[in-house]
């Protein structure tokens, strides 16, 4: 553990941010807000670090026809402040083109026009964040026992340098999925790289494509080859007899309400797992009905044809890989008689989901004064700050890897915007003035003091 700095070290941040996707691109908006509206004396001071050399979502994903799953109304800010000019709108009329969504009647943008929202966004509050810069390690800085500030190791191109912060907060994002004993390689894709791995095949004549999953992406990566690529097949492997569409009723969706944060946070552990049960279906391992039509619309015309580009091994896994040169092999085992099946493809998409990374895997000898829960999950707060002893009076907080504590909308964008208030909200709680008689929006439209 470092001891107390020498009188030259670098001024300590209010907050310092490891990560700049969505979640923490709204959190600098929400400071870039309240700074402009409380003056300098009670500005929050803040960095972000990202390790991208520029801003990106999912790039790999951005198929041009796919569309968000959410409405635009959530967006970076709109349920925390709905008359901010960084909102979804605001973007619209800068592009002109504001008239031309209304008229489109569509809640659901582009997934591409949403990420240049995204960009549109981080560019606008680029002075907070450093590209090119990768978060490598965080360490504890004591006086008489007691963390008050965090040194904060990131390298660059130039090196190391060392920042130091009272708090962070932690939107690293999800890690690719594989299955088990399955690595990636020049043909094993995920899914998360799809874009920038399929025009290596401009040129050649690819013969058949697999694709494993049995979720939103999986569906568009089967849409998307099929369409690409018109002389090559397309088997999509999954252990149900078919898609399953997503309940995006209006009833169901209130899932992802501010509320049902309050209300999981709080329910016992066996309420939890039955609302995670009940309610998998908005967001886990579903698929739009419109997109499952569509595939079984097409899947029917090509057996009318006789032309069957379109395969789907349902009720079936894949049990190995095999990579070569020059192709793939799958085995692909019947969940019913066991029989398996060898395939040779030229490429296997494996649309196999996230694991959230480890939140504190960062934080070094930080994580030592976390707390955990009896299964050893790191204990949250509700307003998303880790539990800790009392020797550390700095804030660690999590924009994912919540989902035991506040539910389905961890990392959901359905909810970034109220978190980001509700994180806003604590660190000015607990910061040098949080004694006085104090006014705070509470990313409801309420207040609380």
């Amino acid at each position: 553990m470092s001891q107390v700095p020498p009188d030259d070290a670098p001024p300590v941040h209010d907050l310092i941010g490891i990560g700049f996707g969505p979640s923490n691109v709204a959190m600098a908006i929400a400071l870039r807000e309240h700074n402009a509206r409380v003056g300098r004396r009670e500005a929050v001071t803040a960095h972000f670090f990202e390790q991208q050399p520029r801003f990106g979502w999912h790039r790999g994903m951005l198929i041009d026809d796919a569309t968000m799953q959410v409405s635009f109304l959530k967006d970076l800010v709109t349920l925390r402040n709905p008359a901010s000019r960084y909102s979804f709108l605001c973007y619209l009329q800068s592009r002109g083109r504001l008239i031309d969504f209304i008229n489109h009647k569509n809640l659901f943008p582009l997934r591409v026009e949403f990420h240049d929202y995204f960009e549109w966004a981080a560019a606008q509050v680029d002075d907070l964040v450093s590209y090119g810069h990768e978060v490598v390690g965080v360490a504890p800085v004591s006086r008489d026992g007691v963390v008050e500030h965090l040194e904060v190791t990131v390298r660059s191109g130039g090196g190391l340098e060392i920042h130091r912060a009272r708090n962070l907060v932690v939107g690293t994002g999800l890690r690719p999925l594989l299955p088990e004993g399955v690595e990636r390689g020049d043909r094993v894709w995920h899914n998360s790289e799809l874009l920038a791995r399929v025009d290596g095949l401009t040129g050649t004549s690819p013969q058949r494509f697999v694709v494993v999953g049995a979720g939103q992406s999986a569906a568009e990566n089967v849409a998307y080859l099929h369409r690409r690529f018109p002389g090559a097949e397309v088997c999509a492997v999954f252990s149900r007899y078919g898609y399953s569409p997503a309940d995006d009723s209006s009833f169901a969706n209130r899932i992802f309400d501010p509320q049902a944060v309050d209300e999981y946070f709080t329910a016992p552990e066996d309420v939890k797992r039955r609302l995670m049960g009940y309610h998998g279906n908005t967001n886990y391992s579903v698929v739009d009905i419109d997109l499952i039509d569509d595939l079984y619309r097409q899947s029917y015309r090509e057996k009318v044809l006789g032309t069957e580009r379109l395969r789907f091994l349902n009720v079936s896994r894949l049990t190995g890989v095999k990579e070569t040169p020059s192709a793939v092999r799958c085995t692909v085992q019947s969940l019913v008689t066991g029989e398996e099946t060898d395939l040779d493809a030229d490429v296997v998409v494996l649309a196999t989901g996230y694991a959230p990374a480890d939140p504190t895997g960062l934080l070094g000898e930080v994580a030592d004064h976390c707390l955990r829960d009896d299964e050893g999950r790191v204990r949250v707060e509700r307003d998303y700050r880790i539990v800790t002893d009392p020797a550390l009076r700095c804030g660690i907080y999590l924009q994912g890897g919540t989902e035991h504590t506040h539910g389905i909308t961890s990392s959901l964008l359905s909810n970034t915007a109220i978190r980001v208030g509700e994180i806003l909200d604590s660190l000015l709680g607990h910061g040098p003035g949080a004694g006085r008689a104090r006014t705070l929006t509470d990313g409801r439209g309420g207040t609380a003091r």
